[in-house]
């Protein structure tokens, strides 16, 4: 068990949908009481019609900040390969003093091959997507530490995927949040690699917040993510209705257990 709060997580792709759609969804998550919204960086739809509706993440983040006045949000994930890292780090810090010290830098290595082909990115292999993350992430946290004026807080980095020995290890090295997927039994099988990986990066393994999916709201589920460390759920919603049922339930289960 941990003792972190209970945090409760909306990821509203921006797909399929109008974009008065979405910022409607985003009115209703925060007035349901749900702690962070996301949206994806991607520039294509991920599941239904390939070729529909879809807008790009990081102009979006700057209308959430403005719209919302007490969620924290951001992109997940932000994808390293799309933006050079210093104007990633800058963006950060504009989205965070737009909105009063509410970003959370989410970030990955990159993995849907039509973004690269279609927007004339390198591809790659998972090693160099990840090496490139890896080369990244110094350079973000050296730009915010030059930037005028600096950011409002320390950006939380949030780091998601699961691989165990170049990504946790990232994980231990940088993130203050680790998005995981899995069942709970993988969940600590790798929250003890991840616990290695800390020991030799000097931190401990409890600065780190565990988020993980939450399909359909279920609360059995979540009681047994939290059992084994898991604090922040985030629950998947497609355009063009946003149904909140799924982030209503667990708000309530958030809740109780608070």
């Amino acid at each position: 068990m941990t003792s972190r709060p209970i945090r409760i997580a909306v990821q509203l792709a921006p797909q399929h949908a109008d974009y008065s759609q979405i910022r409607d969804a985003v009115r209703r998550a925060e007035d349901l009481g749900v702690d962070v919204v996301f949206n994806w960086d991607h520039f294509f739809p991920l599941s239904g019609d390939p070729d529909g509706k879809h807008f790009e993440s990081w102009t979006m983040l700057g209308a959430i900040a403005e719209q919302t006045s007490r969620v924290e949000f951001g992109a997940l994930v932000n994808c390293n390969s799309y933006r050079n890292p210093d104007l990633q780090a800058d963006m950060a810090r504009t989205l965070d003093h737009i909105s009063g010290g509410r970003f959370i830098f989410g970030t990955g290595a990159g993995w849907f091959e039509r973004d690269y082909d279609e927007y004339g990115y390198e591809f790659g292999t998972p090693g160099s997507r990840i090496a490139a993350l890896g080369e990244a992430l110094p350079r973000i946290e050296a730009r915010w530490a030059k930037l005028n004026p600096a950011p409002v807080r320390d950006i939380p980095i949030l780091i998601g995927g699961g691989g165990e020995k170049k990504t946790l290890r990232l994980v231990a090295r940088h993130a203050d949040i680790w998005h995981s997927f899995g069942s709970p039994e993988t969940l600590q099988r790798k929250l003890g690699i991840l616990a290695e990986h800390c020991a030799a990066e000097g931190r401990d393994l409890g600065e780190i917040e565990v988020s993980v999916e939450s399909r359909g709201g279920d609360e059995r589920a979540a009681d047994a993510f939290v059992e084994v460390g898991a604090t922040l759920f985030t629950i998947g919603l497609t355009g063009p209705d946003y149904d909140m049922d799924a982030a209503k339930r667990l708000v309530a289960w958030r809740d109780a257990n608070s």
